[in-house]
């Protein structure tokens, strides 16, 4: 455990004038208060909260930050009480301890609570201090670098909690290092066989090409001498979950990414930047689509930098973020650099933000949310987007997530332009309303009057604000036929249970869910936005976990068929449960259902009457849903063996296999394998992944296949 004249030494490295016997009171007042109290580990709980203090040091934070590290846990876990701590150390600090009690006792991920209403309280909390926050990163920061002594589902529990919520809330602050050490921390615990054979194949790589960040970090500081350029240059190999994570989004095995290592160049001014991207592209050839300049375009946490990806030594990509001193500052800090302290002083960087207005910016969008869930699904948008920057006619520059498309761009101008879209120009050509917009475009916005929302936009827009503005319009258009249909959804559910629909367990229903009425709740499950399970298990808890083990039917597996209507998936892209779909009409041939990004869907752009809004029927799927898979293995004896062995071991079943290329060294074969929706796929994937043997693998999707 650290010692108080150890921590306090640690504080007045960046804050000489900090109140060392304010320190020294709340050190031992917190020891005091947990003394013959044992962490899982058998260490003294004492040194948990010691811990937090010193991690939030690492971020130069003020000595109320500290203080309440140091007794963030004494109200919950000790006889210590609001007014004792109020009268110590003031009410500052006693604010900031309840604040951490209060959100320590939330459980987020809890099945008893709902996850929606704790998570407003998060950011209610927030809004207050967000003090409280870092406290509680740094807390969840500790607990995951000692969780090994807890109970594994204890561990697997906080490792799903703290990728799903803290981790990203961390990079939405800005603090881009706790939040790459929390996920690969819980990334240990979630996958640790994906984990161990990436650092494997990263060992394998250095004895392959030897120290490649020590020589490409000495080609950088040869080309700056040349140019007489004043900058540091560090270098670093990416974290595993952050490789595993770029694997799984590009569908690449290890051997194919090229960009797994990071540099970064901290000079003195913003002029010395560009002249630094000046030097690099003369250098080194640009990769086209990797550039970011979030100096002119700053991010809403207060980051800058500018991000470059070159083809460095020896043709391997390299990439490359630039930023002055103070820039580095408030990112490595996020948010947290308002309260950073040098020299004794509140550290005025002008590129820190304010964390009120911050937060008021993040949560404006949620205050006319119609229910906690709408808000739960739009927190989690915002805090997972990146973020692009497109321009309207006139110049004005539109913020949006990453993968936006034009209806977003529409819909956060003005939900009257967003409801009356009928068409999109980007850069002055005309584009499918699904396009995904990129960095620096011009939109356009092409509206009618008498447009409504279609039902198809949901699954196309990512932003909170319009997926609300969608549901809203279809809610009040669609609502006495959505109405009806619930009806006879719920009738059927209730029987299915031996139960009957009335109107006093509906009632029942919608004030368990919060809802208003028993109408809203059949509208809704009319409109597909609430499932019959779930109005089942608002009152009958017991019966909905019976119904939850029965499979569905792979007939009646797709919702939002009329009955007369048959279906059957599109073999160019094989969507399987779990995956967004759409229905396209056939005259005599029922609906052939696609993945919701399958290309093959631009030729019906100009036939919106084809188009069948569909959903995957909720439930346990049979696996019965053929995916064929791309795969490149090793030409040694036993691979195909144990590869159908693998598969095998993760339930499901190789229906069909083909040979496409062979060659003395590999083999590359598509695998049709049989699966139950889309966390099955992955399972099987992550498996193959893994294995050694497999150079490549990959969903193969044939265009070419009529549907």
């Amino acid at each position: 455990m650290i010692d108080v004249e150890d921590l306090i030494a640690l504080v007045r490295n960046y804050n000489p004038r900090t109140n060392t016997g304010l320190i020294r009171l709340a050190y031992d007042y917190g020891r005091y208060m947990h003394h013959g109290q044992k962490r899982h580990s058998g260490e003294d709980y004492f040194s948990h909260p010691v811990a937090v203090a010193a991690i939030l040091t690492e971020q130069r934070l003020d000595d109320a930050t500290i203080i309440t590290a140091l007794l963030h846990d004494a109200i919950e876990d000790t006889k210590s009480t609001y007014v004792e701590i109020a009268e110590k150390f003031g009410a500052e600090i006693a604010e900031l301890v309840d604040g951490v009690t209060k959100l320590t006792n939330l459980q987020l991920s809890s099945t008893e609570t709902k996850q929606s209403e704790n998570f407003r309280k998060l950011f209610m909390a927030m809004s207050k201090d967000l003090r409280v926050i870092l406290v509680k990163l740094a807390d969840r920061l500790h607990n995951m670098r000692t969780i090994k002594s807890l109970p594994m589902e204890k561990q697997v529990r906080k490792a799903r909690e703290t990728m799903d919520i803290f981790a990203p809330l961390a990079g939405r602050m800005g603090m881009q290092w706790m939040r790459e050490e929390l996920e690969d921390l819980a990334f240990k615990v979630l996958n640790a066989e994906a984990r161990s054979s990436i650092i494997r194949r990263f060992i394998t790589l250095q004895k392959e090409t030897g120290d490649v960040i020590h020589k490409i970090t000495a080609d950088i500081r040869a080309e700056f001498e040349k140019e007489g350029i004043d900058a540091d240059v560090f270098g670093r190999a990416k974290k595993p979950y952050s490789i595993w994570r770029k694997m799984q989004e590009k569908q690449l095995a290890f051997s194919r990414l090229s960009d797994i290592y990071g540099f970064r160049v901290i000079c003195r001014n913003e002029v010395d930047c560009y002249r630094i991207l000046g030097a690099i592209h003369r250098r080194w050839r640009a990769v086209p689509g990797r550039f970011k300049d979030y100096i002119s375009q700053p991010k809403s946490n207060g980051y800058r930098s500018i991000h470059t990806t070159v083809s460095g030594r020896d043709g391997k990509r390299v990439e490359i973020q630039i930023r002055t001193r103070q820039m580095h500052e408030v990112a490595e800090a996020g948010v947290a650099a308002h309260w950073s302290y040098r020299d004794g002083e509140r550290a005025q960087n002008p590129f820190a933000v304010d964390p009120a207005r911050w937060i008021a910016a993040l949560t404006e969008r949620f205050d006319n949310g119609e229910d906690h869930d709408e808000f739960l699904e739009n927190v989690k948008l915002e805090m997972y987007s990146d973020q692009v920057f497109c321009f309207t006619p006139k110049g004005d520059v539109v913020q949006l997530p990453k993968g936006a498309t034009p209806i977003d761009f529409a819909y956060s101008i003005h939900t009257r332009i967003g409801n009356s879209c009928v068409g999109a120009k980007v850069d002055g050509i005309r584009v499918p309303l699904w396009t995904r917009l990129k960095n620096g475009q011009s939109v356009e916005i092409i509206t009618a009057s008498g447009q409504r929302p279609q039902a198809t936009w949901i699954d196309i827009v990512v932003t909170g604000r319009a997926k609300s503005a969608i549901r809203r319009s279809l809610r009040e258009e669609d609502r006495e036929r959505f109405v009806k249909l619930g009806q006879e959804l719920a009738r059927v559910a209730f029987e299915h249970v031996g139960r009957r629909s009335t109107e006093k367990a509906l009632r029942t229903a919608a004030k368990t869910l919060g809802l208003g009425d028993e109408t809203e709740v059949l509208a809704r499950l009319g409109s597909a936005e609430l499932t019959a399970r779930e109005v089942i298990e608002a009152i009958y808890p017991e019966l909905a976990t019976q119904q939850a083990v029965e499979e569905v039917d792979a007939r009646r597996a797709v919702v939002g068929l009329t009955a007369d209507q048959s279906f059957r998936r599109a073999n160019c892209c094989q969507p399987v449960p779990g995956e967004r779909i759409v229905g396209i009409t056939y005259r005599g041939q029922g609906v052939v259902v696609h993945a919701i990004d399958c290309p093959a869907l631009a030729e019906f752009e100009e036939q919106p009457g084809r188009w069948v809004d569909l959903h995957w029927h909720s439930g346990r799927h049979p696996p019965v849903y053929t995916v064929s898979l791309n795969t490149t293995i090793t030409n040694d004896a036993g691979v195909l063996g144990r590869i159908c062995t693998l598969i095998g071991e993760q339930k499901a079943n190789i229906s069909d296999l083909t040979f496409v290329d062979r060659k003395p060294d590999f083999y590359r074969l598509i695998v049709e394998v049989d699966l139950r929706d889309a966390e099955h796929l992955h399972t099987v994937l992550t498996a193959l992944e893994a294995e050694s043997d497999v150079a490549q693998i990959e969903r193969y999707r044939d265009l070419g296949r009529k549907p």
